[in-house]
């Protein structure tokens, strides 16, 4: 399997789908897919393409899930070789996608193709796959569209695996069973614009939303809990003032974010904030924008849990640790279903960054377990 997943991987990785393009990812997919007897579905929302294809109607039905969209390169000077030309050096797989997560869809694939090959006339339940090229975007015309389209059709599923990059030091090491949630914020202040020889006449924008959030920056918002590791708060953006050294800014932008665990809410912390605000200047028009990305929450673990970690301490020794730790991911759209996922690909620690790789001697093995779930559940 390994020659097929690198052949395929490098196909992928070559199509330059940056959010929320898909550059025909897709139908590379679509047309192996189809060979194999998947109904196809090509599903374009706004400006977002989606591949829905499925095989059998039966139940149990596991559902392949993953994105063939990548974050954008930055600096191309910073790439010893080009992010859209896959190259193998030093036993890995270079090129943005590599591992977050054109190999993971690769290997499904293949897993697939050899599963039908072998064992489909043993097939007992469905499998589907839902791809998406809006899951590093803002994801509301992807995988969350997607699901609703499926449920107008009365369309579910028992199983899902997303291909997200899991793995923290060696392949299956670690398996996703839920994930914190993502609660975004902008503050935009407006006061006066002054001197700073005057700075009695003018508040300061900027010292008053420093005084403003630092209490929440120091906080320790929980300590976690058996599940899920504590809130934290970042604030990941500030822009202010007009470029000159002796002038107050009128305006300032802070962008920050919660990752928060089932501790709290999202209107607990949006009134935490708002709260801490509240001492600010009075004569700084202050207000706050909430995008909330996506609740916490916590897969049921069954049948497919327990196989997966089975599959992966057959083909790799390891007994995975579950976790939910990490960002975000499409899995949030399933598992409020009642959908028992698992999130299970290759190690993440080189995803978004310069140099994007995934050694090829993992190929292999995730291949293998996805294949071995699929026969394990479905025949």
């Amino acid at each position: 399997m390994k020659a097929q997943v690198l052949e395929l991987a490098k196909l992928l990785i070559s199509r330059e789908s940056i959010t929320p393009n898909d550059a025909g990812c897709q139908e590379i997919i679509a047309n192996r897919l189809s060979q194999l007897g998947f109904q196809i579905e090509h599903l374009r929302f706004s400006d977002v393409d989606n591949l829905f294809a499925s095989l059998g109607n039966a139940n149990p039905r596991l559902l392949f899930a993953g994105h063939t969209d990548v974050v954008p390169t930055g600096s191309l000077k910073r790439w010893r070789t080009p992010p859209f030309e896959p190259t193998i050096r030093d036993d890995c797989l270079y090129g943005r996608g590599a591992a977050d997560m054109k190999t993971s869809l690769a290997a499904m694939l293949v897993a697939t193709e050899t599963f039908i090959r072998d064992f489909g006339a043993s097939l007992q339940g469905g499998i589907a796959f839902l791809i998406t090229s809006d899951e590093e975007g803002v994801a509301t015309h992807g995988t969350k569209a997607v699901m609703e389209w499926l449920d107008e059709r009365d369309q579910t599923f028992d199983y899902a695996i997303v291909g997200e990059p899991s793995s923290h030091e060696k392949l299956g090491d670690v398996i996703r069973v839920g994930r914190r949630g993502s609660l975004n914020g902008t503050i935009k202040l407006d006061g006066a614009i002054g001197h700073v020889a005057y700075a009695d006449d003018t508040p300061n924008p900027i010292h008053s939303i420093i005084s403003a959030l630092s209490p929440l920056v120091e906080r320790q918002w929980d300590e976690g809990n058996e599940m899920f590791i504590p809130t934290t708060f970042q604030i990941s953006n500030i822009h202010a003032g007009t470029g000159a050294e002796n002038v107050i800014p009128a305006e300032v932008d802070v962008k920050f974010n919660f990752r928060f665990n089932t501790e709290h809410t999202p209107e607990q912390l949006q009134t935490d904030v708002e709260n801490a605000l509240e001492a600010i200047n009075h004569t700084i028009d202050t207000r706050v924008e909430w995008r909330l990305s996506g609740s916490p929450f916590l897969s049921k673990q069954g049948n497919l849990t327990d196989t997966v970690a089975d599959q992966i301490q057959k083909h790799t020794g390891l007994i995975p640790q579950k976790s939910t730790s990490g960002g975000t991911s499409d899995a949030r759209f399933l598992v409020p279903k009642g959908i028992e996922t698992v999130e299970l690909g290759p190690v993440n620690r080189s995803i978004h960054k310069f140099d994007e790789h995934v050694a090829v001697k993992e190929f292999e093995p995730l291949a293998r377990i996805y294949h071995d779930t699929l026969v394990a559940l479905l025949t």
